[in-house]
């Protein structure tokens, strides 16, 4: 069974990549994850929800820096979105 990320940024600035993405893991956990270039740099399991939305904010200010150096965005199939607890 695949999931769906809960969080999910990609950014492009030429040839380069960078993607944050959270998703949640069986049974009450998540991983979240920075790619660059299709490598992972940093990964971590969080069995907190309150450490998920930390670093969910943590991904969104490397993403606005990363923007504000000249990135973009890359829209991909699914709706880029924010942490919501079901």
């Amino acid at each position: 069974m695949t999931t769906s990320p809960i969080f999910q940024k990609t950014l492009v600035h030429g040839a380069h990549v960078r993607s944050f993405q959270i998703h949640p893991t069986s049974p009450d956990g998540w991983i979240a994850s920075v790619e660059a270039d299709q490598r992972i740099v940093q990964r971590q399991r969080y069995t907190d929800w309150h450490r998920v939305e930390r670093a969910a904010m943590r991904f969104r200010s490397a993403a606005d820096e990363l923007r504000r150096a000249g990135w973009r965005d890359v829209r991909l199939a699914r709706r880029e979105e924010a942490p919501t607890r079901s």
